[in-house]
């Protein structure tokens, strides 16, 4: 039996050229980047290499990258960071944010923040009438991520910073799922902080960045030697890094060609989907990643349509791959007013490039098939 991956949400494949360009940093080049002598030389230089070009992909100074362990650890630094500067104040997080944004919100609320949810509509978008009223003077930061990692909806980030920037108020951007997908402009959308994680767009595993602004002093979270900028201390993981650098490249070179090829797939399997009895795309009428697909069978749960297609060859997911293995229905459709029984049977489908239309045809194939099978069963 062939096997077909469909959850390039959760996690992909090194890109072409990846693993070659991280090799000499597992083997060869063991200098470690903050010696002087000249292995410790080259290992820096390849790591001010890989800034360069996760600083091209979403048009920033590479100064402004901190790189980290991947978009939770950015995430978290981006949150917590306000404490550091703030001893109160209000905290506004979308309601369909990552776990990654949503638990270090709640421990604001645990030193004294006062931290409010923005709602969403049914399509999952924010209403900038109703973010507006949610500003207050002691408002210290906002979080919206660019593009949501179950229903790949995406949010006009640039139409919120105008109403933060004229209030001086700090705005976070997690952009783990949009990097590499869409066209990421860090100054032209007018954010103070944003998150990546290399693994969601070609990159190895592990690694991230936390962009700052260049007019802000992001306080410090790991002391030690001084690393990335003194922010983030501890030698660099260079094999890592340089891997993250060469898929931002590679993203950057062919995202075009990306975002064409996925929203093929992504429409012919929305047209197939939207032909069988009982089924629900989510978020169909609005902006959406282009190679995201959040759908629900009904009566069927999500786990025993994943079990069924995984059996027949097709890996797909439940929704957030940090949310796998719980029986509740998805925040982020919750928030989107989907009731609990249709929730409780989201499946995502995210494609990439390596993906093809027969692919998407076979798994149509299975989910009708699903389907009737049950609807016979039903009516028997």
């Amino acid at each position: 039996m062939s096997f077909t991956y469909l959850d390039h949400n959760a996690g992909t494949g090194l890109a072409e050229g990846v693993l070659d360009a991280m090799l000499p940093y597992l083997k060869q080049q063991q200098g470690n980047p903050s010696s002087s002598h000249r292995f410790g030389r080259y290992t820096h230089a390849a790591i001010d290499h890989a800034r360069q070009q996760v600083a091209d992909l979403v048009n920033v100074q590479s100064e402004q990258i901190i790189f980290t362990s991947g978009g939770t650890e950015s995430n978290n630094q981006a949150i917590a960071g306000i404490a550091q500067l703030h001893d109160s104040g209000r905290v506004l997080i979308s309601s369909t944010e990552h776990p990654a944004v949503l638990e270090p919100a709640k421990q604001l609320q645990k030193l004294g923040f006062e931290v409010l949810f923005i709602p969403v509509n049914a399509d999952g978008q924010i209403t900038v009438e109703i973010f507006e009223t949610l500003l207050t003077d002691d408002t210290r930061l906002v979080s919206v991520m660019w593009a949501n990692n179950e229903t790949g909806v995406v949010q006009n980030i640039a139409q919120l910073t105008e109403l933060t920037r004229q209030r001086d108020i700090v705005f976070h951007c997690d952009a783990v799922q949009a990097a590499g997908k869409l066209e990421i402009d860090f100054q032209a959308a007018g954010i103070q902080l944003m998150s990546l994680s290399a693994h969601k767009f070609g990159g190895p595993k592990g690694v991230g960045a936390l962009i700052v602004d260049k007019e802000m002093d992001w306080p410090a979270y790991v002391l030690g030697g001084g690393q990335e900028h003194e922010k983030r201390s501890g030698t660099e993981n260079v094999a890592a890094i340089v891997g993250f650098g060469a898929a931002a490249e590679k993203a950057k070179q062919q995202l075009a060609q990306y975002q064409q090829h996925c929203r093929e797939l992504r429409d012919f399997l929305e047209i197939r989907l939207c032909k069988i009895p009982g089924v629900t795309v989510f978020a169909q009428s609005t902006e959406r990643l282009p190679n995201t697909v959040f759908f629900s069978l009904q009566g069927f749960d999500s786990d025993t349509l994943l079990m069924s297609l995984d059996r027949k060859g097709f890996s797909v997911a439940s929704g957030s791959a940090c949310g796998t293995g719980r029986q509740t229905p998805s925040h982020v459709l919750k928030a989107m007013g989907v009731d609990d029984m249709t929730a409780l049977g989201a499946v995502r489908v995210s494609v990439s490039l390596e993906n093809t239309i027969e692919q998407i045809e076979q798994l149509a194939v299975i989910i009708e098939t699903e389907a009737s099978r049950f609807n016979h069963l039903m009516n028997r």
